[in-house]
C-alpha cells in the first residue's frame, strides 16, 4: 500500500501508474508488452492458440448455499485456476521441458477441502483480510476508540479472524483481452465484520500476462477511518505440488532487516540487522540450511515464520521482493511488490493431516508462503508504516509473479 501518499491524504495511484513505475525502475519488463520472442519458446506470430482464454465452471456450494465458480485463466504455456469462495489460487501450472504442465501450488481437489481444512488452517492460496498476519492480543485502538478482534491465534487475532475474507464468496467478473486475461473480484465488508470499523469495498484483480506473469492488483476503500493489510496466502514448491520439500529451494530476499518476534509470533517492535544470523537470505541460500539452528527466532516460529523489511528506494515503486529457486527443476520464481515487507513462512505446521490436489500427503514444510505486506501488529505498532484507511483515501497495492519453465 502507497502509504505516503495516504498519510498525505491522497488517493492511491491507479494500476497503470503502478506499472509504470515498473517499467521505470527496471523490474520485469513490461508486463504484458508485445514481444517479439516468447522466453518459454515459440514465437508470437498470434495463432489462435496463442490467444489468452478465460473459462468459468460451477465449483460446488458453500454451507449457506452460496454458489462458488472456478475460473480458468490461460496464456501461452501458463494457467491458472482461481475460486470464487476466497479468491484462492487452486492451481498453477507451467510448462516444463517437455511442455508438460507442472502444478507449483499447494491446494484441495475440491471445495469441501477449502470448507473442512482452510480456515484455521494453512490459507491455501487465498485472499487475506482485512489485516493479513497477526495483531496481538486481537485488540488495537484508533482515534481513541479500541476495537476487539476474534482471537483466532491464541492469544492474538490472525488473517482477519474466523471469517476472513479467505472465507467469502466474491463476486467475479471476467476481463477477456487478446494479449492478457483477467479475473476482477469484488467483495463488501460491513463495519463491524470480526469487529473491524467501517464499511470496506475491496477489488482485487488478477491479471495473466503474455509474457507469463501473473499480477495481483488490491483496491479497497472505506466509509469510516479502520485498518487494511491484505495479501495472498499461495503455497509453492517449485518442483510440483507434492513431490518433496522444498528445503532445497534456494530463496533470496532482498532485506537487511526484520522484525524479531516473542513466542506468541508478535514482533517486539525492533527492526533487527539479518548480519550472522540464519535470517540473512541477501544471498541465495538452501532453506534447510540453517532451519534447525538454536536460534531463538526459529525456535519461536518453529522453523521460519516471520517478517522481513524489504531494501527499497521508496514507499511507491514496484520493486524486488523475494527470489526463489529449486536446483532440481531449475524453476526460478521471482516476486515483485510495491509493500514495505515479505513473510517467508517454511511450511512448518504442514502435519500430514491433509491431502492436496495431487492426491499426497502435505508434510512439514512441503510447501512455503511469500506474503508481500505491511509488518505484523502495524496498529500496535507507530514506528511501522501505516496501516490506517480513512474515508477519501483508496488502498492501493501491486504484487507480481514471474515464473521461469523448469527443466522437468
Amino acid at each position: 500500500m502507497r502509504m505516503r501518499q495516504l498519510r498525505r491524504g491522497l488517493v492511491g495511484v491507479v494500476a497503470p501508474l503502478a506499472v509504470a513505475a515498473l517499467l521505470v525502475s527496471g523490474g520485469p519488463a513490461a508486463l504484458g508488452a508485445d514481444d517479439t520472442t516468447d522466453r518459454w519458446g515459440g514465437d508470437k506470430g498470434g495463432g489462435h492458440h496463442d490467444r489468452a482464454t478465460i473459462t468459468s465452471e460451477p465449483w460446488g456450494t458453500t454451507e449457506d448455499g452460496a454458489a462458488v465458480e472456478r475460473y480458468t485463466l490461460s496464456n501461452r504455456g501458463m494457467t491458472v485456476r482461481i475460486l470464487t469462495y476466497g479468491g484462492i489460487i487452486q492451481t498453477l501450472e507451467v510448462p516444463n521441458g517437455r511442455n508438460d504442465p507442472v502444478n507449483v501450488v499447494l491446494g484441495f481437489s475440491d471445495l469441501q477441502g477449502y470448507l473442512d481444512n482452510n480456515n484455521p488452517g494453512p490459507y491455501f492460496g487465498a485472499i487475506i483480510g482485512r489485516y493479513g498476519n497477526r495483531i496481538a492480543n486481537g485488540q488495537f485502538e484508533l482515534d481513541g476508540n479500541t476495537y476487539q478482534l476474534p482471537i483466532n491465534n491464541d492469544p492474538n487475532s490472525l488473517h482477519g479472524g474466523f471469517e476472513g475474507f479467505d472465507t467469502k464468496v466474491w463476486d467475479a467478473t471476467p476481463n477477456q483481452g487478446h494479449r492478457s486475461v483477467g479475473l476482477q473480484l469484488n467483495y463488501t465488508s460491513p463495519a463491524g465484520e470480526e469487529g473491524y470499523p467501517g464499511t470496506l469495498d475491496v477489488q482485487v484483480t488478477y491479471t495473466l500476462t503474455r509474457d507469463q506473469k501473473l499480477e495481483i492488483h488490491y483496491t479497497a476503500t472505506t466509509d469510516a477511518p479502520t485498518v487494511v493489510n491484505l495479501t495472498n496466502h499461495t503455497y509453492w514448491n517449485l518442483q510440483g505440488e507434492g513431490t518433496s520439500s522444498i528445503l532445497d529451494h534456494e530463496l533470496t530476499l532482498p532485506a537487511s532487516r526484520y522484525t524479531p518476534v516473542d513466542s506468541t509470533l508478535i514482533p517486539t517492535g525492533e527492526l533487527a540487522d539479518v548480519s550472522g544470523t540464519p535470517m540473512d537470505f541477501r544471498e541465495a541460500t538452501a532453506i534447510g540450511e540453517r532451519i534447525r539452528e538454536p536460534f531463538e527466532q526459529l525456535l519461536f516460529g518453529q522453523g521460519y515464520d516471520h517478517n522481513w523489511v524489504l531494501d527499497r528506494p521508496d514507499d511507491d515503486s514496484l520493486e524486488l521482493a523475494a527470489k526463489l529457486r529449486d536446483p532440481d527443476s531449475g524453476r526460478t520464481l521471482k516476486m515483485w511488490t510495491t509493500e514495505p515487507g515479505i513473510q517467508f513462512y517454511s511450511g512448518n505446521f504442514l502435519d500430514a493431516t491433509l491431502v492436496g490436489t495431487g492426491g499426497h500427503v502435505y508434510r512439514q514444510s512441503d510447501g512455503l508462503a511469500l506474503e508481500t505486506q505491511h509488518f505484523p501488529d502495524s496498529p500496535n505498532q507507530p514506528q511501522f508504516p501505516s496501516t490506517t484507511l480513512r474515508p477519501g483515501e483508496t488502498y492501493d497495492t501491486t504484487t507480481v509473479f514471474d515464473l521461469s519453465r523448469g527443466r522437468r
